[in-house]
């Protein structure tokens, strides 16, 4: 029988790989969990709406192109994500102790699924709009569970999401209460939106290279989260790091996925924004240790001025100018890596690290919340577990 799971790390050559899909997203209704105010865009605080037809057509263009690039570079098998049909009647989701309106989306698999090796993890993400959101997968995980006799399909402990979760008022208090001190002081403490009462954390925040996991301490992943999946991968024989980060420099105060903060290009090899500091002095020189080199990202150049767009600002400006997300790459092998076709000096960058660089235009898919790690997931690279970190 076939051996469909097995990625171990970032960079390996990739021959399996599951796409999101924009079809029923929606600018969700706000609650505890998060509050999307898109008033440039037409969506104000309080308002929320299915996108645009246009929108999703749009993406959907972006998205096919991007699948033809990777199958030209060897990517054999390229699977989509199922779109539930509750998403396309908008039906809200009802729990025992809370109603949500209406869901989010399943354009980013790589939030909510964590591939380890020969094992997908369903992840227990704080977003109510999101709670259902592993149907997306399912059809695929039951078909691999099936044909390949190594595969282990497990999901973290289901979140209970009740009010208790939450800290009641913390977005309105970011968007129109605290100062510049305030929010940094809070990011410092690793202190936003989440209680501890449940572990609570996002796939997307996890760096993989090999028996070494690199997780960041975000607004999404609470100490909870992370004492569970310390507990859970020793078992299996990883090693987890905590990896928080400093970004007052860039003025961004709630960090939501590492996938816009670090890169692991190949081994040795790993770049960081140069405005996002790792806070722990032992973690910088864990990587010295290993020889790795830390080199940091060049700033992005691409003038974004997106007023309809799931990454807006609890002001509701949208997005206005350059932004981090230029670092959201995806790796085909150590030597060829997708880049937003729109930041030429990461690009540049990253052709002069030894590393091809793949242009892809894929700025009409940020409307939905990510680009091209956010609406992927490796499932199979080619590879075994190695040990890039032999000196802890």
């Amino acid at each position: 029988m076939a051996k469909i799971v097995n990625c171990w790390n970032e960079w390996d050559p990739l021959k399996r790989v599951v796409v999101g899909r924009p079809e029923g997203t929606n600018v969700t209704a706000p609650g505890p969990d998060w509050m999307y105010n898109m008033a440039d865009g037409g969506v104000p605080l309080g308002y929320w709406k299915a996108y645009p037809q246009e929108y999703i057509d749009e993406a959907n263009e972006q998205m096919d192109e991007f699948i033809k690039i990777m199958q030209s570079r060897g990517v054999e098998h390229i699977d989509r994500i199922t779109i539930h049909p509750s998403l396309q009647n908008e039906r809200p989701i009802v729990h025992p102790d809370w109603t949500q309106i209406n869901q989010h989306g399943w354009n980013n698999p790589r939030d909510l699924y964590l591939p380890l090796g020969n094992e997908i993890m369903e992840a227990p993400g704080s977003r109510r709009s999101r709670y259902y959101e592993y149907l997306g997968l399912r059809p695929l995980v039951e078909k691999w569970f099936k044909e390949d006799p190594d595969f282990l399909w497990t999901a973290a402990p289901r979140p209970w999401l009740s009010d208790e979760s939450f800290k009641f008022g913390y977005y309105w208090d970011y968007a129109y209460v605290w100062d510049e001190e305030t929010k940094k002081e809070k990011m410092l403490n690793w202190d936003y939106h989440l209680t501890e009462k449940e572990p609570l954390w996002d796939a997307a925040d996890a760096c993989r290279a090999g028996k070494d996991i690199f997780w960041q301490a975000s607004a999404v992943t609470n100490r909870s989260g992370m004492e569970w999946l310390r507990r859970y991968l020793t078992t299996r024989g990883f090693r987890l790091h905590v990896m928080q980060m400093d970004s007052s420099s860039a003025g961004y105060y709630r960090p939501w996925h590492i996938d816009v903060v670090v890169n692991m290009l190949r081994p040795g090899l790993m770049v960081v924004s140069n405005k996002k500091r790792i806070m722990d002095p032992k973690l910088v020189d864990l990587f010295k240790k290993n020889d790795w080199e830390i080199v940091p990202a060049v700033d992005p150049e691409y003038q974004w001025d997106e007023t309809f767009t799931l990454s807006a600002t609890p002001q509701g400006k949208g997005v206005q100018g350059p932004n981090w997300i230029s670092m959201n790459t995806f790796s085909l092998s150590p030597k060829e890596i997708c880049v937003s076709d729109k930041e030429h000096a990461y690009m540049e960058q990253l052709n002069k690290l030894g590393v091809e660089v793949i242009p892809v235009a894929y700025e009409k898919v940020y409307k939905f919340g990510g680009m091209l790690h956010c609406t992927t997931l490796d499932v199979y690279r080619e590879g075994k577990c190695e040990d890039y970190f032999p000196n802890q």
